[in-house]
């Protein structure tokens, strides 16, 4: 649609954590957009190369509820198999999400790790629709 990446994505301050905020034409689009924002709280996701894909899934009662379960899975996923994401394929089928998360493992002389993202937070915490009618999805995360 003529949009960069860069476009459906951004950070925005919070005392000593940062937010993330995620946009898109869908739930789904706005869900990988907030997801890249994750990454770029931690490294360039231009500098990652989407080599692996790990699947990811979660399941909650409300979008909220996605939202700060979906982010703690992929911290989780960037944890424990200490990688990092370019990309990411979202599908979210009423409280059901489904996805693959697409990257490598963290190369800190290339990649330039900032910080450790510990945890979404319930700080900031959105879903909804922009006054465009586009979802924005939203979280504070600690680092």
């Amino acid at each position: 649609m003529g949009q960069t990446a860069e476009e459906h994505w951004e950070h925005f301050a919070h005392d000593a954590d940062i937010g993330v905020r995620g946009r898109g034409e869908t739930l789904a689009e706005a869900f990988a957009a907030i997801a890249l924002a994750l990454t770029a709280v931690v490294a360039d996701p231009g500098s990652v190369r989407p080599e692996r894909g790990v699947e990811i899934a979660c399941a909650a009662s409300d979008p909220e509820a996605l939202l700060f379960d979906w982010l703690n899975a992929v911290i989780y996923e960037m944890d424990t198999r200490g990688l990092l994401f370019a990309r990411f394929e979202v599908a979210i089928n009423a409280d059901r999400l489904l996805a693959t998360a697409f990257g490598e493992p963290v190369e800190p002389a290339r990649h330039h790790p900032a910080v450790e993202v510990k945890g979404a937070t319930y700080t900031a915490l959105r879903v909804g629709r922009d006054e465009r009618g586009r979802w924005v999805a939203e979280c504070v995360v600690d680092v």
